[in-house]
């Protein structure tokens, strides 16, 4: 079973709409959105939901009013202003509290419950390409790793259960903690990015994160036409340290009409833009026939 996570060092790159275009073009493979906190797979794939369960993760601390004598041991006790007071009366604020406990160890009456956080949801869906397997947190909500990991562990599962010998991964931007579960036992990163100033920064920095987890990394330039000189940079960058540049995409407004009739770019009768993706896409394929 192979893996590839599509990732970007910044947002806006275009990410999800290749990783779409791959979905379309790629066999035999189990889809997989990884980008938690802000899921936009699903926008262009329409998935049919077959499974769907809610996703848990820490403790936060909750006052019973019943029995709860208003002493205020833990409004001194809570560093994080999460206890909140009315009149005499104590509530948590769920936004403040980071889940630490100390009011519920300290409490005279043991009044502080201390459930698990229900933090967002996890599914997985029938697609037009294939099951996708995907998520989405409450806003504000953490432990996007934890839930990435989960994600991963899932879609191994399905593309096991089902015989399917590739999983296609959308991952999220930057080089933060569910990045780094996303990159967990991939074959290979294909990094996106554009030919701008804090495009080329922001791609020495989550390639270099891939070659600390020793994964081989394949870079795409989208709108490689807006600025040619970031272009070259970029390329020079690759060659300057061995990363297989697998396609320069152009500026195209087809991406856009594919975003809005809700649909992978590849599936539009568009030959240019089109047949450069199917070129990257065989480039890619290329590297994973040979690790």
């Amino acid at each position: 079973m192979r893996e590839i996570v599509v990732i970007s060092g910044k947002g806006g790159t275009g990410k999800t709409s290749i990783t779409a275009a791959f979905a379309h073009l790629a066999e035999n493979k189990v889809i997989c959105d990884l980008d938690v906190d802000a899921p936009d797979l699903h926008l262009l794939l329409d998935p049919h939901v077959v499974r769907r369960e809610d996703f848990h993760s820490g403790h936060e601390a909750v006052i019973d009013p019943e029995r709860c004598s208003g002493c205020g041991t833990c409004l001194g006790m809570c560093r994080f202003g999460a206890v909140l007071e009315d009149d005499g009366r104590y509530r948590i604020d769920p936004l403040r509290c980071e889940g630490c406990k100390v009011c519920v160890a300290f409490c005279p009456e043991g009044a502080i419950d201390f459930p698990s956080r229900h933090c967002g949801t996890r599914s997985v869906s029938d697609t037009r390409f294939g099951p996708m397997v995907h998520a989405q947190l409450f806003p504000g909500q953490e432990n996007s790793g934890r839930l990435v990991s989960e994600l991963k562990k899932e879609a191994r599962k399905l593309a096991g259960e089902m015989g399917r010998d590739l999983i296609l991964c959308d991952g999220s931007p930057g080089i933060g903690c569910p990045v780094i579960s996303s990159l967990s036992q991939a074959n290979l990163a294909v990094i996106v990015t554009e030919p701008t100033p804090s495009g080329l920064h922001d791609l020495e920095r989550v390639a270099s994160l891939c070659e600390h987890f020793r994964i081989k990394v394949a870079v795409i330039v989208n709108k490689h036409d807006l600025n040619p000189d970031h272009t070259a940079a970029i390329e020079e960058l690759c060659r300057a340290r061995g990363y297989v540049l697998a396609g320069r995409l152009p500026h195209d407004t087809v991406v856009t009409e594919a975003m809005v009739a809700r649909k992978a770019v590849t599936e539009l009768e568009d030959e240019h833009f089109g047949r450069r993706v199917r070129d990257a896409w065989t480039v890619i394929q290329g590297l994973l026939n040979a690790n």
